[in-house]
């Protein structure tokens, strides 16, 4: 799956954005077996490809490529500013009781654990997630949610959804062992995307299904 061809959801030509499959690095690691990944895959389409923003390894969706400094430029200052907006589809472990809600805990790394993140009142950074239901599955005892980062931490997500007591189905670094093995992989997806076109100022509301 992590050597399929780049999966262009959209591209002019100021900006090429790709869905990521799991597993698949954003930008290279540290190591030789660690340079397969999606930015590298995007400098072959158009050398002029540049980071913006990155997702986990195991998170699959919506990556940006600004493909000139201009487009750069104006798409670091809309993550500053907070005006684009991501929606993720999870399946979490157990039935969330609220149908909707929000967690606001800080954040920071946990050193001696990295690279997992930790909640920290005294130092952690502040950090601010939404989430709805979509279904509950009384059967398996999983909660499919809609997840909206207002901000972007690092492990954000997966952090806060295992601070309810939901860890994310999957998730290899937060989950005991019987909630990883309940799926192949993390089932953690970027699935929708909306901003303001950072050259043309057109909205543009970028869709990309999970398949899980």
């Amino acid at each position: 799956m992590t050597n399929a061809p780049l999966d262009i959801l959209h591209l002019d030509d100021d900006l090429l954005i790709a869905n990521k499959p799991s597993g698949l690095l954003t930008v290279p690691g540290k190591g030789p077996e660690n340079q397969h990944c999606l930015y590298k895959q995007a400098l072959a389409f158009n050398p002029n490809a540049r980071i913006v923003h990155r997702l986990d390894q195991a998170t699959s969706g919506i990556v940006m490529f600004p493909l000139n400094y201009p487009c750069l430029k104006q798409l670091t200052h809309q993550f500053e500013a907070r005006a684009i907006h991501k929606r993720y589809l999870a399946v979490v472990h157990g039935l969330v009781g609220q149908d909707e809600g929000e967690v606001t805990l800080p954040l920071i790394c946990d050193w001696p654990n990295r690279p997992r993140q930790k909640v920290c009142f005294e130092h952690g950074k502040s950090a601010h997630t939404r989430y709805k239901v979509i279904h509950r599955d009384q059967g398996l005892q999983q909660t499919r949610l809609e997840l909206e980062p207002v901000s972007g931490r690092t492990h954000q997500l997966r952090v806060h959804m295992l601070s309810l007591g939901h860890p994310i189905l999957g998730d290899r670094l937060y989950a005991p062992d019987e909630i990883i093995a309940q799926a192949p992989r993390l089932l953690l997806h970027a699935q929708e995307l909306w901003l303001n076109h950072p050259i043309s100022a057109q909205p543009l509301h970028i869709k990309a299904p999970a398949c899980f």
